[in-house]
C-alpha cells in the first residue's frame, strides 16, 4: 500500500476521518497477514514509511503507525503519505543458554 490520505472531507467530522483511515490500515494488514506464506517463511513482516509527503516520509515500525497518525492530525498537516510494504520472513533462531543445564 502506498498512499496519501487526505486529512479532510466534505462529509465526514476529522475526528471520524481519522478513525476511517486507521481502519483501512488495519483492514489492509490483517489481508496481507491472511495471505498464504512462501515456501520457507515463517510469517509475515512489514516494512512501513511515514510523513507529510512520499519525498519526506521516513522509516517507522509498524506499531507506530497510529502514533503518527494522530501526530499528523496534531500538527495540522492536510495530508499524509503512508507506505506499508509486506514481506516474507524466518524467526532468528533462539539463542541456547548451555549455563542453565
Amino acid at each position: 500500500m502506498k498512499k496519501t490520505f487526505a486529512l479532510s472531507h466534505p462529509k465526514h467530522k476529522p475526528a471520524r476521518l481519522v478513525d476511517l483511515i486507521k481502519h483501512e490500515i488495519k483492514k489492509y494488514l490483517n489481508r496481507e497477514r491472511r495471505k498464504p506464506l512462501p515456501q520457507g517463511k515463517d510469517y509475515w513482516t512489514f516494512d512501513c514509511r511515514f510523513g507529510a509527503t512520499e519525498d519526506s516520509a521516513k522509516t517507522i515500525f509498524t506499531s507506530e503507525i497510529n502514533k503518527q497518525i494522530d501526530a499528523a492530525v496534531a500538527q495540522g498537516l492536510a495530508s499524509f503519505y503512508v507506505e506499508i510494504l509486506a514481506r516474507a520472513a524466518n524467526h532468528k533462531p533462539r539463542a541456547t543458554d548451555d549455563s542453565t543445564a
